[in-house]
């Protein structure tokens, strides 16, 4: 069922639901994604009711009027879960959406949590030749220039509100946000994924208070990669008898 008129600081957004069950699982998708990259995870997912939602910026929810931090948007996922009547959730992040579920879940209630190849500890690192040049150059005439050269394909693509989001959201270290989850984690990690390593993930699983690593064959696309494995254990673990392996 699509929600029609939702707005949240009178801008829209887009949200899916659908699912029978008293267990109320939320979907929170990646950064330059939407609805339908995580709607093959809650297509599978069993006796559960599914909100799926277009973060402010993404898909064909309307864009924020300025920039936002993990916090803006977490605090946002509030608003809106509220507005729909949507209280203790299991919240399942990919990537960003992750960063998202970990500081919601840092400061609202959750029953369980999955967080799917999600960036948690910043790495500090000295920016290379390329990146200094950007800095100087950025509000001169050759800015734009330097800026398709050496930015990511998602700071490229993005408008100059979300430029400074991404930015913000990249910048921000979540691992002590981490410690203070108390609910249940499940921690996907892809064998190939070069934006988040296995190391990270246990890192991460280390410093939480019940948490524990998935690994999988595969890039940070690892969880579509492996589908029906990546259902199939959220399902289990989605169970009142679910035990933690670790």
């Amino acid at each position: 069922m699509q929600e029609p008129g939702i707005l949240i600081d009178d801008r829209k957004v887009n949200v899916k639901q659908y699912g029978e069950g008293s267990t109320e699982v939320v979907l929170l998708h990646g950064w330059g994604q939407n609805i339908q990259m995580m709607d093959f995870i809650g297509q599978g997912l069993k006796d559960v009711h599914v909100t799926i939602l277009d973060f402010p910026g993404f898909g064909e929810s309307e864009e924020p009027t300025s920039s936002m931090n993990v916090s803006g948007y977490a605090f946002w996922l509030y608003s809106l879960l509220q507005l729909l009547n949507i209280e203790n959730p299991v919240l399942i992040g990919h990537s960003f959406g992750g960063r998202v579920a970990i500081k919601y879940a840092a400061h609202f209630p959750v029953e369980k949590v999955v967080l799917l190849a999600t960036p948690c500890i910043r790495h500090r690192h000295k920016p290379n030749m390329k990146e200094r040049l950007y800095k100087v150059v950025k509000k001169t005439p050759f800015g734009e220039i330097v800026r398709k050269k050496v930015g990511s394909p998602d700071y490229n693509n993005a408008t100059p509100i979300m430029r400074e989001t991404l930015v913000k959201v990249v910048n921000e270290d979540l691992l002590e946000d981490a410690k203070n989850i108390s609910a249940p984690t499940l921690i996907f990690a892809g064998s190939n994924d070069t934006a988040v390593s296995i190391e990270d993930a246990y890192t991460q699983a280390e410093a939480m208070q019940d948490a524990a690593v998935i690994e999988q064959q595969g890039t940070h696309y690892a969880y579509l990669e492996n589908i029906n494995q990546t259902v199939a254990i959220i399902n289990e673990f989605l169970t009142p008898t679910y035990i933690k392996r670790r």
